[in-house]
């Protein structure tokens, strides 16, 4: 092969390497919309009849009622993986809505306290001591989260919320089927400030 032949030759095989490089960013967005849509339509499923026209594939319509309850009924919310770093996000999450005027219990077998408040190793204990629970809000991973689900049906809450990032459709079926809310990928403090605190007229 002559020099220049060769030349040509790497010049195409650059060629191909930058167009199948460009070409990867749409498929990979496709691919993502496509999960996407999958997702929404497994939520879709699962809830049924409890969709209403203005919720989105969250549970948005969901999260927002659960926030106006609690807001009138002064329940309390368990905090599960509340933790006492600060630099953790169910650290000021929590804070902040103890600062909102809710009644917030930190579940955790790790923590003794968080935000000066004492920590419980399990939903079951924090009832016992506490009293039921309106919205069990879960700062853990999504394949960890069926345990809490179990957790919050078996002490009665109404409501098993997953925080923002947290998916998972078997946890969703179990708090589900046992007669509670659930809101999936949403954060409270995100929400409550949609909602406007105390101060929206609920």
């Amino acid at each position: 092969m002559s020099t220049t032949s060769l030349v040509f030759w790497l010049l195409g095989v650059a060629l191909i390497a930058v167009g199948y490089t460009r070409a990867r960013g749409p498929w990979s967005r496709y691919q993502a919309l496509r999960e996407q849509q999958e997702n929404v339509s497994r939520y879709e499923a699962w809830r049924g009849g409890l969709r209403t026209q203005d919720d989105g594939p969250t549970g948005a319509s969901v999260a927002m009622g659960q926030l106006r309850r609690q807001a009138q009924a002064a329940g309390l919310i368990a905090v599960v993986g509340a933790s006492s770093d600060e630099r953790r996000p169910s650290h000021g999450v929590l804070r902040y809505l103890i600062e909102q005027g809710l009644d917030c219990v930190p579940i955790n077998p790790n923590e003794r306290s968080v935000a000066g408040i004492r920590a419980y190793p399990t939903l079951p204990a924090a009832v016992e001591a506490t009293g039921p629970f309106d919205i069990v809000d879960v700062f853990r991973r999504s394949e960890l989260c069926v345990p809490h689900a179990r957790e919050a049906v078996a002490v009665a809450a109404r409501c098993l919320w997953l925080q923002l990032g947290v998916i998972d459709w078997e946890a969703a079926r179990i708090a589900h089927e046992g007669g509670l809310s659930v809101v999936m990928n949403r954060c409270t403090e995100i929400e409550w400030r949609r909602l406007g605190g105390l101060t929206s007229g609920v």
